[in-house]
Order: structure tokens, then sequence, then C-alpha cells
């Protein structure tokens, strides 16, 4: 891979959350956030003129609980909710009932008596192994034919975690939405993420005229790369102080 390129004041910045802003963890609420992240996407939040936003697989009003004070644009349950403005309302997909039927399946399956767990996202319902990884191959089977009786969903599999959301929307789709609008019409795009469902909105960024940077190992369409969550602030620090250097002189 080529080296990766600097923050440029007329990019459009796109966040994973999970393994790219915070390491994973064993359960999704026991992340830990960097202290120094909230400055640096507050500063960006001003040196972008507003485009920056995050984008994940979790529901926004969690990712909003992780980040506080601050708040940004942001599509969340991998585009099927989104919120365009930092105090803006946000918008969700309508339930779909194979959810629900899924559900009740997932209860008669003894996965979570085995030890998965079950995250309830409201539209999407997703199945954590982290703690048994044994079972990923009963996870995986088990929403694969359970799935073939629900055709309006789909499965998204992740990092120790397979996931049943309703067809349609994902981080491509997220980050086309977000670039039809101000303040990231017109920019060249730059999403970041770690995993295999971070590649929609990898090739969606790179389609758009920018590019992608996977974080961490594995095969990716991204052109770039960072090692790991804390290369990533790193590189996020870079690019702010660039850029408010090259602001300084403009105003004094």
């Amino acid at each position: 891979m080529t080296e990766l390129p600097h923050l440029e004041p007329d990019m459009a910045l796109f966040l994973d959350f999970d393994g790219t802003l915070v390491e994973l963890a064993p359960r999704p609420q026991d992340v830990h956030v960097d202290p120094a992240l909230s400055d640096v996407l507050l500063d960006l939040q001003g040196l972008l003129d507003g485009a920056v936003a995050v984008v994940t697989g979790r529901p926004i009003v969690q990712v909003d609980s992780f980040l506080q004070p601050v708040r940004l644009p942001a599509a969340g349950l991998h585009g099927l909710e989104q919120r365009d403005a930092p105090g803006g309302e946000i918008v969700s997909s309508p339930p779909d009932n194979q959810i629900t039927r899924l559900a009740h399946h997932i209860a008669g399956s003894g996965l979570l008596e085995r030890g998965v767990s079950l995250e309830d996202k409201g539209p999407a319902l997703a199945l954590h192994y982290r703690s048994v990884p044994d079972l990923e191959g009963d996870v995986i089977d088990f929403l694969t034919r359970t799935l073939s009786l629900l055709p309006d969903l789909h499965m998204v599999h992740g990092k120790m975690v397979a996931e049943a959301k309703p067809k349609g929307r994902d981080k491509g789709t997220a980050l086309r939405d977000f670039m039809e609008e101000p303040p990231f019409a017109g920019r060249r795009p730059v999403f970041i993420g770690d995993d295999v469902t971070d590649e929609d909105g990898l090739s969606a960024a790179i389609a758009a005229g920018g590019f992608g940077i996977k974080v961490g190992e594995g095969p990716t369409c991204a052109g770039f790369r960072l090692a790991n969550v804390t290369a990533v602030l790193e590189w996020l620090q870079a690019g702010r102080d660039a850029m408010m250097d090259e602001r300084q002189p403009q105003e004094t």
C-alpha cells in the first residue's frame, strides 16, 4: 500500500466506532474511550466545517453516550438509523415483523443458554459470541438456516458477532446519503473501518472520489491501512494539527 495521505480541509470524514475509535471489548457496553478522542473530534468538526460522521453498527444513542459531549452526524445499525445534523432527529427504518419472528427462533435455539448473548437493537438483532468463540459455527449455521425462512432479512458477519437486519441498507448507502447533502456534498470522502461490515463504506468512499482506510489486518478494498485504534487516533491528531498550523497565519 502507498503512503497514507494527511487529512485535508476539503475532505469529509466517516468513522466506524468499534475497532476503529475504540478497542473491541468482551461486551459492547465495556468499551473504553480515550479522553483525547473527544478533543480531536470536536476540533475536526470545526476544521472540516461539520463534515465528520460516525457510521456504526450500534444504535446512534449508544455512540452519543460514549462520545459525549461530542455530538456528530451519524448512521447507526449499519444504515438503518441516520441523523444528518448533530442536534437533529434520528430517523429510523420501520421495524420488520420478521425481526420479531427471528427473536422467537433465537429464544428457542439454546444458544443463549450456552453463553451466546443477544443484543436487541430494535430493527436488528445481534448474536455476540466473543466469550464463547467455539460456538461461532453454531451461530452462523443457526442464522443461515433461520434466515432462509425470513427472506426480508440478511446476515452481517462481524468480529465475534453475527447480526440479522433488513435488506437494503448498509454503511455504503449511509455514506452516499450523507454525500448528497451539506456539509458533506462536494467533498472527498474518507471512510475508516476495521471490519468486513465496513467494506461497503470503504468501497463507497472510493467510488465517490475519496479513499478508504482499513484498520488492522485482513483483506480489504481500501488503498490504505492503519495498524490499530491507537494509530487511528494519532492519524486524526496529526491531521488536526496540520490543518490548524495551515490556518494559523491566516488568523493572525
